[in-house]
């Protein structure tokens, strides 16, 4: 899970870069992950999904195949124009990346949207078309849908999905795919967030999250992988 403390004047400040996630603990180190249990900010009783690690697993590549792919989140929330967006319903049989951040971020949630956005820019138009981003705010209070509108086109692109909502409802979809966040606590005048940095891809043939990419995924590494997510194959 990354923390990233935004003073209140929300001047950047490094955060601490720990990936979060989940499973096959003895593969799962191999490629640096963690096993998260208990990814419930304020629930302890629950835990995430339990997901395996794809076999034979490659240093060199960027993205984690999912042996027991992620349900797509059951979530229906607010989106930039302040309509209702229903997560599964709109994204049904679309390749899509979802990711939960922060427009507050001071470095891994503009980085992200910005490696993506740059990698999509080099699909052919009607794959580009095709392609779905959808980024969740963790910091629903301060990321309405009129400040993820001014927000997502700068740090990604005009295309991508923001969406807000309650709390709640944002902390339990993200723990439907393996995410952990907290609610953003204020210490010493900065704004603490804690949230997972990984962007899950959904297949438009199953709809089902099958690839996983850390906070350390490039542009090259998204560029490389986005022509087979689209299809729905393995990249």
């Amino acid at each position: 899970m990354s923390e990233e403390k935004t003073p209140g004047t929300d001047a950047p400040r490094p955060g601490r870069r720990t990936p979060l996630v989940i499973a096959a603990v003895a593969i799962a180190a191999a490629i640096g992950l963690t096993a998260a249990v208990g990814l419930g900010g304020n629930d302890d009783k629950a835990s995430g999904p339990v997901a395996e690690v794809s076999g034979g697993t490659d240093s060199t590549k960027a993205a984690t195949v999912l042996d027991r792919p992620f349900t797509k989140p059951d979530l229906v929330l607010t989106d930039t124009k302040g309509q209702k967006y229903d997560l599964r319903e709109r994204t049904k049989g679309k390749p899509t990346l979802i990711y939960f951040g922060y427009t507050h971020c001071p470095d891994v949630c503009p980085m992200t949207m910005s490696n993506i956005a740059i990698a999509r820019k080099q699909l052919p138009k009607a794959d580009q078309d095709k392609l779905q981003v959808v980024f969740v705010t963790t910091d629903p209070q301060r990321d309405t849908s009129a400040e993820l509108a001014k927000w997502l086109p700068a740090a990604g692109d005009p295309s991508f999905t923001g969406l807000t909502g309650d709390f709640s409802a944002i902390q339990a979809g993200a723990r439907q795919i393996g995410i952990g966040i907290d609610p953003p606590k204020v210490e010493n005048g900065n704004v603490v967030s804690m949230h997972g940095a990984q962007v899950i891809a959904f297949s438009p043939t199953t709809d089902q999250g099958y690839v996983l990419y850390g906070e350390d995924a490039s542009i090259d590494d998204y560029a490389k992988d986005l022509p087979k997510i689209i299809k729905g194959e393995n990249p």
